[in-house]
């Protein structure tokens, strides 16, 4: 039965910019809704320095929580060579934090939809950068996984393969056993595309995936594209996270895929923006799911080698 994890949406600011919230309170978070593991993001101010890897990682371990999946955000895409050749350093720092915190997957991204970068030259661009990380994940027993995403929190720029033909391209161009794909449902729907169609598209590419729901507060996927084309930084204020199970996406289609491919890995959950009563509803919807499409399954709880 795959495990359930979360990344703390909710608090991502607090963590990573302020410092007003800590990982103990995430944690606690964490080990109230029995979560198997959490997911890692790279700018948790509490971890910057490698000095904290070690105590971090024996205190999940204490809290019986794996720490499966790092979230990172390298950016591939820009027209600079030097500034390509600084990401890929930057992304092998970061597996190095994912090695230390015993994580089995950490994400890759194309880059920056800059309007100067071509369609060509930013698939060559993003796929030598994940290209030049492969062999040093490798060396650390790390896949890389490329999410089909829309927007880092802090980046001006959408994601430069957030269109599914464009997704679809640069995986097939890397070709890795160390390489697959974090799916995340809700970043297609915001695309403009169907995510059941990209799914059956990379369904055997598949490593990790994303759990989440979404919603537009006001106006229409239109006006978000018109935002977009601005070029303004971060999430646009219209775009909101919802309560999985109660947003556009078929959670019945997804999971019967998944199951049909043999998927037996990690969902994070990306939700609980709006409070962790959000959050608490989520995890209740997927852990029924996940029951029902994964029946007799053990979670990472009861298993000694996962995580």
């Amino acid at each position: 039965m795959p495990r359930l994890a979360a990344v703390p949406k909710l608090w991502m600011t607090e963590l990573c910019k302020t410092g007003t919230r800590s990982l103990e309170e995430w944690f606690a978070v964490a080990v109230e809704l029995q979560l198997d593991g959490v997911e890692w993001y790279a700018g948790f101010l509490e971890t910057l320095e490698p000095s904290s890897w070690g105590p971090v990682k024996r205190r999940a371990d204490e809290l019986g929580l794996a720490i499966p999946m790092m979230c990172c955000s390298p950016d591939f895409t820009h027209p600079d060579p030097e500034f390509r050749r600084a990401e890929v350093e930057k992304e092998k720092r970061w597996i190095d934090m994912a090695y230390a915190l015993r994580c089995r997957y950490c994400r890759v991204l194309s880059g920056q939809r800059r309007p100067e970068v071509t369609r060509e030259d930013g698939i060559r661009f993003a796929a030598e950068g994940i290209e030049a990380c492969l062999p040093y994940a490798q060396e650390r027993g790390i896949t890389l996984i490329i999410e089909n995403h829309y927007k880092d929190d802090f980046w001006q720029w959408p994601e430069f393969a957030q269109k599914m033909d464009v997704f679809c391209d640069l995986v097939n161009r890397v070709r890795h056993p160390n390489f697959g794909v974090n799916y995340d449902p809700s970043n297609t729907i915001l695309a403009g595309e169907d995510p059941l169609e990209l799914l059956r598209r990379i369904s055997d590419r598949v490593v990790t995936m994303h759990a989440s729901d979404r919603y537009l507060v006001e106006g229409t996927i239109e006006d978000l594209r018109r935002e977009e084309a601005a070029g303004d930084t971060g999430y646009l204020k219209r775009l909101r996270h919802g309560e999985i199970g109660k947003g556009l996406n078929d959670y019945d289609a997804i999971f019967g895929e998944l199951r049909r491919v043999g998927f037996d890995s990690w969902i994070s959950i990306e939700d609980g923006v709006d409070g962790l009563d959000q959050l608490a509803g989520s995890t209740a919807f997927l852990r029924r799911k996940m029951a029902e499409y994964w029946p007799g399954g053990v979670t990472a709880k009861g298993c000694r080698t996962c995580g």
